[in-house]
């Protein structure tokens, strides 16, 4: 073996530092996949490293997916950045819905308004993404409706809570009978064979 390559092999088994990103439900990390083995590759001791995030977001409504940010180090320790929850919890939480919609731009899931937006854009404009690009409240609304509308979420101006209640049952009811008629159309096709 040549000198050149033992010196390549040498600096391979140096590299152990890096960046990790993932989103992990609040007080709900485990040591199973998918979080367990990317930490494990990188020698991340993984009951310490769930127990340390678990105990950082015990104050935190558990089951919010947070984005996190995992620096390795070479000496296999860790600095851990938690942020702000995704703007699809957002949304979703502000609609009342669980699920965005099936099928995007077709049908709608939930309504939010203008101000729920601007709400939601002040909250992530204090976040690591927006922040260091510098980016223009304008700008994080904009991306926050564009998230909204790939929910199937619509972005009103006023909405009564009298009106989007009736919306949500009627939505409610229609997702109901599709599924009965899938089951349906399933069970038939059962049959056939």
């Amino acid at each position: 073996m040549s000198k050149i390559s033992k010196a390549a092999k040498a600096v391979k088994k140096l590299d152990t530092g890096g960046v990790i990103r993932a989103i992990v439900r609040s007080g709900q990390a485990a040591p199973g996949p998918p979080l367990g083995p990317i930490l494990g590759q990188k020698g991340i001791p993984i009951g310490a490293f769930c127990k340390d995030f678990n105990e950082k977001t015990k104050e935190l409504k558990e089951g919010i997916p947070l984005p996190i940010k995992i620096n390795v180090k070479s000496d296999r320790t860790y600095d851990l950045k938690i942020g702000q929850p995704t703007v699809s919890y957002f949304l979703k939480q502000a609609a009342g819905i669980e699920k965005g919609a099936g099928k995007t731009g077709h049908e709608i899931a939930g309504m939010v308004t203008a101000r729920a937006v601007y709400e939601i854009a002040r909250v992530k404009s204090q976040d690591d993404s927006f922040n260091l690009r510098d980016i223009s409240m304008q700008n994080v609304v904009k991306s926050i409706i564009g998230s909204a509308r790939s929910l199937g979420i619509k972005v009103v101006n006023d909405l009564s809570p009298e009106e989007y209640g009736e919306f949500l049952r009627e939505r409610e009811e229609r997702l109901k009978a599709e599924a009965e008629a899938a089951a349906a159309e399933a069970a038939a096709a059962v049959k056939k064979k």
